[in-house]
């Protein structure tokens, strides 16, 4: 990873729009600082498409759209995104499934999920699990005391063998039903409401994230940043960010959009 002073000016400047996770990416210790949300609203005051990308809930993700400074929001790993039309007055929302299937996962999300809570002490269903709709997310860091890394790999490994796919984040393990992830549903979401085909345009999009959910991202974007803290996760990223801010969580989002809006 290299610093992010050594992004190319030229880069920089052809910029289109800028993908962020939310947690200890733009939040800092489960809060987002002023200083990250008036980053936001630089961003968009720069005329920049702006889009967290989250392993957050559905729930989450309706407040997100309407009442963020921000273009559009995906979430639950990739499963979902809406977005606010503000001349119309209203939300859009984009599923990986319809609601047939997402009810139908339901029952064997809870099922697993309290299966896991049993058999890994110290974990907990997340606290914002009510609020989604087609994952199921373990807590191991955030409400709880965190756990050992021979714990966090049990998770995984029960949902693995229920054939989920299975990702970790800064604070919870998630699993699904499905074959898809936070940039299949990134492209699905540009191509649709922004007529931006991704794969042709990656370069002019900067993603910024911090944990090992965000490696497809990572893997995908040639400009991509780490905060500092990323470095906790360097042996379980599959493909590191490219670029790394000094500062850690919002701290390190605020200082790259400083780096991104200033000439």
């Amino acid at each position: 990873m290299q610093p992010l002073s050594s992004l190319p000016d030229a880069a920089r400047r052809a910029f289109r729009g800028v993908l962020t996770d939310i947690d200890d990416t733009l939040s800092t210790h489960g809060r987002i600082t002023a200083a990250a949300y008036a980053a936001l609203s630089r961003l968009r005051a720069a005329g920049l498409l702006v889009v967290p990308i989250t392993g957050r809930p559905a729930g989450w993700c309706d407040h997100i759209a309407r009442m963020w400074p921000v273009d559009a929001v995906v979430g639950e790993n990739g499963s979902l995104y809406m977005i606010h039309d503000d001349r119309k007055g209203k939300l859009r929302k984009r599923y990986v499934t319809d609601v047939a299937g997402r009810r139908a996962a339901k029952a064997r999300l809870d099922r697993i999920g309290e299966a896991i809570v049993r058999s890994v002490p110290g974990c907990a269903m997340a606290s914002d699990q009510a609020y989604r709709e087609t994952d199921l997310a373990i807590d191991y860091c955030e409400d709880v005391a965190p756990l050992p890394r021979e714990a966090v790999d049990h998770i995984v490994g029960l949902m693995r063998a229920e054939g989920m796919t299975v990702t970790i984040s800064s604070i919870h393990v998630n699993g699904w039903f499905g074959r898809y992830d936070k940039l299949t549903m990134t492209r699905t979401l540009l191509r649709e409401e922004f007529a931006i085909d991704l794969d042709a345009e990656r370069e002019r999009f900067v993603f910024v994230g911090d944990s090992p959910n965000d490696a497809p991202m990572f893997g995908f974007f040639p400009y991509s940043v780490g905060v500092a803290n990323v470095r906790r996760f360097a042996d379980r990223i599959a493909t590191a960010p490219g670029y790394v801010t000094a500062g850690e969580a919002g701290a390190g989002f605020a200082e790259l959009v400083e780096f991104l809006v200033t000439d």
